[in-house]
């Protein structure tokens, strides 16, 4: 690319809403703006949209604006999937505002709710998806009996499936007042409903669960049975987990080992 191609740094950060082209330009003087992993203070830097890799403060900032990113918050009694053999209720109703064809990344059991994040980004997608890049999810599970400190003490030590052995990252328990308990369980595995099966296994079959974090995502407030775009800083931090989880950040090589 020569000098007189490409499009001027602080446009393409205006562009994707960073900030207007004046900040942006404040920005790059100030040394918070890097582009492929190298500081760039110049004004007149010019950059391909399409194939460079820009973050501001260590942010991954989205410069293809094709991509689309979706926070949904996942009803009981709904399958993952975006079309269903059987006639289940499957996910299309939640996706129909938005002209591009989204897929859910990993799956939710149909009476597991919380969140789903669906998306057209096909890389991103495998980063969180797949247990080897160690995404966390976090679950809170309403539980039969009265769980016991213990207990919480054997998830994280870990216990035997029939597929394998199983640790939780974090365990902690928020209640046991009565004849249930709650749990909140951080994994970052994505074997086939390892919640249900492990509190199974330490003698609690679980009554309700649901998922209200996802990598850097908090479901926080949104309704079940709604969707909503990521806004610019949750999509910025999927972002910058995606490009330093598959070696294209600046600290891509460190953080993938």
């Amino acid at each position: 690319m020569t000098e007189s191609e490409g499009v001027r740094l602080q446009k393409v950060l205006a562009n994707a809403g960073v900030a207007s082209r004046r900040v942006a330009e404040q920005m790059i003087v100030e040394g918070r703006v890097r582009v492929d992993g190298v500081v760039v203070t110049e004004l007149g830097t010019r950059i391909d949209p399409e194939t460079a890799i820009v973050d501001v403060d260590g942010t991954a900032i989205q410069l293809d604006q094709s991509k689309r990113y979706v926070m949904l918050n996942k009803p009981t009694g709904v399958v993952s999937s975006m079309k269903d053999e059987r006639g289940r209720p499957d996910l299309r109703r939640f996706t129909e505002e938005w002209e591009e064809r989204l897929y859910n990344v990993g799956r939710l059991d149909a009476e597991t709710s919380g969140l789903l994040v669906l998306t057209n980004d096909g890389e991103l997608a495998h980063v969180l998806a797949h247990p080897s890049f160690g995404v966390t999810k976090v679950y809170i599970a309403k539980v039969d009996g009265r769980v016991t400190p213990q207990t919480i003490a054997k998830l994280t030590r870990g216990v035997e499936l029939e597929d394998g052995p199983i640790a939780a990252d974090k365990a902690r328990l928020l209640d046991a007042s009565g004849s249930t308990s709650l749990v909140e369980l951080t994994l970052h595995s994505g074997r086939n409903r390892i919640v249900r099966r492990m509190m199974a296994e330490v003698g609690h079959p679980v009554l309700e669960l649901v998922r209200r974090q996802f990598g850097p995502l908090h479901l926080g407030t949104l309704p079940v049975g709604r969707a909503r775009e990521l806004t610019k800083v949750e999509r910025g931090a999927l972002l910058t987990l995606s490009r330093q989880a598959t070696g294209a950040g600046p600290e891509g090589d460190q953080e993938a080992r």
